[in-house]
């Protein structure tokens, strides 16, 4: 026998208010408290490339033409290369180079924006760190170039040994004016871009090394410092015998791409730690030692210390202590005062601006 469809009742059931507006649910249901807007806008509009074209000053325009000229004297050194290793390496810093002042163009041009500097939702510390990834893909050029240098190497030298009574014929020996006219143009170009431009300086911040920083501004620079060194060292090649011009060519040809290989890897490595929020700078262990000696300080929990960018660090500590209200403001300042003082340079020196951040448990 087949049943009915079955109806269900609502008698004896309560229906629920469907609308937050009648008598019943305003008495039920109470409306959040308003909230403050944010502070940090949700995104900040990207200039495009004909905003920024318009936004150039005087001087930016001046270094970015500049840039480009640089780019051509590496085009042309390398095009004046006629069998010498060493003028192609030089050819490939003078590129490296160029490309780190175009690099430095940009991003004053970028500076311009209130995108590039100002923190949003989207870019919580702006769009400074792209400058970063651009000078992590220019360290690994620098240290591909430096390779592609080593197989040059490689290869001429295997080609010397398995053709020993031709071996002079692999190497035109270049002419006096060539090198000269290339090594000048080398040393002017770096010293305009270094001293009269300023270019090459952000990226400079990284590469820092403790054998040369007590050399001049200029050679303290280890990009800089290569290209120089080379450009002086060429002008000895015309002036040797053709022996001892094809073993000098070699050897400072390897110098150079293993220099460029070293200089790659640890910029490399610096640039990569900073993509990945960490912070190796020395000095932290010795800072945490200290947080940690102070009498109201029971023990460090948990301490982070990270770089953002070239300009900005960032230490986050959680600390357990014990004392009075005014006592932990005065430690808040001594400890900021500390991690600034001794990582940071202190305020009137350096340029690394530090944010602390501390989270005190009291004990």
């Amino acid at each position: 026998m087949a049943k009915g469809p079955v109806v269900k009742s609502n008698i004896g059931q309560r229906r629920g208010h469907k609308y937050k507006h009648s008598s019943v649910s305003h008495q039920i249901f109470l409306e959040p408290p308003p909230r403050a807007p944010l502070a940090l806008p949700n995104s900040l509009p990207i200039p495009t490339l004909r905003e920024c074209q318009a936004s150039m000053s005087r001087d930016q325009k001046t270094r970015f033409w500049w840039s480009i000229c640089h780019i051509f004297v590496a085009a042309y050194t390398l095009w004046s290369a006629h069998g010498s290793l060493a003028i192609t390496a030089l050819s490939h810093l003078i590129l490296f180079d160029s490309l780190g002042a175009l690099l430095c163009v940009v991003v004053d041009v970028l500076g311009n924006f209130e995108v590039w500097k100002r923190s949003s939702i989207r870019h919580p510390f702006g769009l400074e760190r792209a400058e970063v990834l651009a000078g992590f893909a220019m360290c690994v050029l620098l240290l591909f170039m430096g390779l592609d240098l080593i197989s040059h190497n490689l290869q001429h030298m295997l080609e010397s040994a398995g053709h020993e009574p031709h071996r002079t014929h692999h190497h035109e020996r270049v002419s006096v004016g060539s090198v000269d006219v290339t090594a000048v143009l080398a040393v002017g170009s770096t010293l305009v871009s270094a001293i009269g431009l300023k270019n090459h300086a952000r990226i400079g911040k990284a590469m820092r090394f403790a054998y040369i920083e007590s050399l001049p501004s200029v050679l303290s620079n280890p990009s800089h410092f290569l290209t120089l060194s080379c450009s002086t060292l060429l002008l000895l090649l015309p002036l040797v015998s053709i022996q001892l011009y094809d073993w000098l060519d070699k050897l400072l040809s390897g110098t150079i791409a293993i220099s460029m290989c070293v200089l790659g890897v640890r910029l490399v490595k610096t640039l990569g730690s900073m993509l990945l929020m960490s912070y190796s700078g020395p000095g932290v262990s010795e800072v945490i030692r200290d947080i940690e000696a102070d009498p109201a300080v029971f023990g460090v929990d948990d301490a982070r210390f990270w770089q953002v960018h070239y300009g900005l660090y960032m230490a986050n500590l959680k600390l357990r202590v014990s004392g009075s209200e005014e006592h932990l403001v005065r430690l808040r300042e001594r400890i900021s005062s500390l991690i600034r003082n001794r990582l940071g340079g202190g305020y009137g020196s350096g340029s690394q601006k530090w944010e602390v951040s501390l989270q005190l448990a009291c004990e």
